[in-house]
């Protein structure tokens, strides 16, 4: 199994379904490489003891996947990497869970993230941070950086992960992969913990966009048990794999590229546009005027919701119970002692931002604010097929460094949180490394629904780059 870590996950499928691997040896060989890589890492929570194998098929069968631990997986432990959630097991499969299984895929465990998705960096698990495996000492972003730092050191072909404010495409930036956040409402959100119910969506890390594809076809489609899961046709993202940029029209926001881009990310960026126009793609500046005013509306949006999401976490139906005289003391020492520091700040951000005399002041005020960006995007996308931005103001930074200051971390999701707010579809992609060998992510946004343009310009970015191939030197082939 030498050769496992620098195979996709459709290669590696294509070889268990013609024999020349057996697919729980596979599934085998890749929980026991992740119990041994772990250690560095710390990007799993539980790797089950036997892989859950799928009865389905698909072009993925037999492809060993991890689930971020907010993802319902039934039988297993379901902690959101919180106190509070310790000893909880999921009753039932996510929606997403169930796909994967009819899929055929292998479930081989879930990875860490920051308590209940609150956070850029992968510090804030009970479990303690997780690792970049390009370089140990610095974070693999958030909140899905299990997943991301997973898939970067080839432990799985892909994970899922959810995206609130960028979760799915800041580690994948920081950790080289490719990370989709698809359109509100493409993926069922049952079965996944809500932070923020209006913004939340599942989504995939692979490390090509043919993987990606074939897992979107996997997950996508309408849910009767998610009210929110629109019922809108799922095209085969995977027939648009090879149709080329020629004649696309890529907007470049301005807003995008101002003062405070690190200046190796904006150089990778500039790259990218002459790649694309290489290939006969057009590139043209756009503006999204309201770009400044998101990350202070998502916050207010997402803490609120979150504040109201969290409530049922109180020590009685849901949460570690801590036995008190009375019903107010259980409530406040098992909270207390349950949520982390960060969930707490959120919770109170978001009871404040929703008390009498703040509401409007706060709350509606964001809402109007997302309308108009909103707009901004539906303004945008009457000039280009697709809009290209860098995914993250700069490169992954040390592990401690911004935790002393919350508004420097929150304002790891400026370039993320608007497609959020806008609904869209947007995805990241590696463009690059730094001096000191740290990847550099692109982020492609699309129209509502229009994921088959995300991958179409995806992918022939990645025919006419190698970037995607890199694997961190000590996660490489010689490591297995």
């Amino acid at each position: 199994m030498k050769e496992f870590t620098e195979m996709s996950g459709v290669k590696l499928a294509r070889l268990i379904a013609e024999h020349e691997l057996d697919e729980v040896q596979v599934g085998t060989a890749s929980a026991a490489r992740s119990r041994a890589m772990d250690a560095d890492l710390n990007c799993f929570i539980s790797v089950y003891p036997q892989p859950i194998k799928g009865e389905g098929d698909s072009a993925l069968r037999g492809v060993p996947v991890a689930l971020k631990d907010n993802i319902s997986v039934r039988g297993k432990p379901l902690t959101c990497a919180s106190k509070i959630l310790s000893g909880y097991t999921a009753p039932y499969d996510a929606t997403v869970t169930v796909r994967l299984k009819q899929a055929g895929l292998q479930i081989i465990g879930s990875t860490n993230m920051d308590e209940f998705a609150f956070g850029s960096s992968t510090e804030n698990s009970c479990y303690g941070p997780t690792a970049n495996p390009w370089d140990t000492g610095r974070v693999p972003g958030g909140s899905s950086g299990g997943s991301a730092a997973a898939v970067a050191a080839r432990l799985v072909p892909c994970a899922l992960g959810s995206d609130t404010g960028g979760s799915i495409r800041q580690p994948a930036a920081l950790c080289g992969v490719v990370g989709m956040k698809p359109t509100y409402g493409r993926v069922s959100r049952y079965g996944l913990v809500a932070f923020g119910s209006s913004l939340d969506q599942i989504g995939p890390f692979t490390t090509n966009f043919e993987d990606c594809a074939h897992l979107l076809n996997v997950l996508c489609g309408a849910d009767p048990r998610d009210s929110t899961c629109a019922s809108v046709a799922v095209p085969d993202f995977t027939a648009v794999l090879n149709s080329g940029v020629k004649g696309l029209t890529i907007g470049i926001p301005r807003e995008y590229y101002a003062d405070g881009l690190d200046s190796q990310v904006r150089a990778a960026l500039e790259e990218v546009q002459e790649v694309f126009a290489a290939q006969g793609a057009r590139c043209v500046p756009v503006s999204l005027p309201h770009t400044r005013y998101a990350v202070a509306a998502y916050y207010i949006i997402a803490s609120s919701e979150a504040s109201s999401n969290l409530q049922r976490f109180d020590g009685i139906r849901y949460g570690r119970r801590v036995p008190r005289d009375s019903l107010g003391e259980v409530y406040g020492y098992s909270r207390g002692s349950g949520f982390g520091a960060e969930s707490k700040r959120r919770i109170f951000l978001g009871t404040y931002c929703l008390s009498s005399g703040y509401y409007d002041a706060y709350y509606i005020r964001a809402l109007k604010v997302r309308t108009l960006i909103r707009r901004d995007f539906e303004q945008a996308f009457t000039q280009a097929d697709v809009l290209l931005t860098p995914t993250t103001p700069a490169p992954a930074f040390l592990r401690g460094e911004k935790t002393g200051d919350p508004l420097q971390m929150y304002l790891s999701d400026v370039f993320t949180s608007s497609a959020n707010l806008a609904g869209v579809p947007a995805v990241s992609f590696p463009c690059g490394y730094t001096r000191e060998g740290l990847p550099v992510g692109a982020q492609l946004i699309g129209r509502a629904f229009d994921e088959e343009t995300l991958i179409r310009a995806g992918n022939a970015y990645q025919q006419h780059t190698a970037f995607h191939a890199r694997i961190p030197e000590k996660y490489g082939p010689e490591s297995v």
